[in-house]
């Protein structure tokens, strides 16, 4: 297991995945407001994450939420020591600006924003919603 730690948190974008879950819950979107990457690379490294224990998830309904896995001694330890290194970087503190700027605004209202910007999957108009005919569109009312 230290071997899948130390590979998951060998990326920066995991590092600031990890890093923003630590002491909280958060859902996909509002990660994806911080990493401002497409939602399938953040899927990916959330993956990692989570098979490596870095990271634990629920879903609650169509939210699905992360945040830091319970590991034991001395797996903990190296989390804890990667994850305050990099806190104390310029990315890191950046990082530490930016989500309190996010956590100011509802997990919902974060969404929104989001799929406004055509960053959300299925948002309409995207190429996901494209191949994926049931991605915004209202439900026939035939009977």
């Amino acid at each position: 297991m230290p071997a899948e730690i130390l590979k998951a948190l060998a990326d920066e974008t995991r590092l600031r995945l990890a890093l923003a879950c630590r002491g909280r819950e958060l859902c996909v979107c509002q990660l994806l407001a911080l990493v401002r990457l497409a939602p399938s690379t953040v899927s990916q490294h959330l993956k990692v994450l989570a098979h490596a224990g870095v990271l634990a998830s629920r879903k609650e309904a169509k939210w699905m939420h992360y945040r830091a896995a319970e590991l034991p001694e001395p797996e903990a330890a190296v989390v804890r020591a990667a994850l305050d290194a990099f806190a104390r970087t310029p990315s890191g503190r950046e990082d530490a600006r930016s989500l309190r700027e996010i956590l100011r605004l509802e997990p919902e209202e974060v969404c929104l924003i989001l799929r406004q910007g055509g960053c959300c999957s299925s948002a309409p108009g995207t190429r996901a919603a494209a191949r994926w005919p049931k991605a915004g569109r209202a439900r026939s009312t035939r009977a």
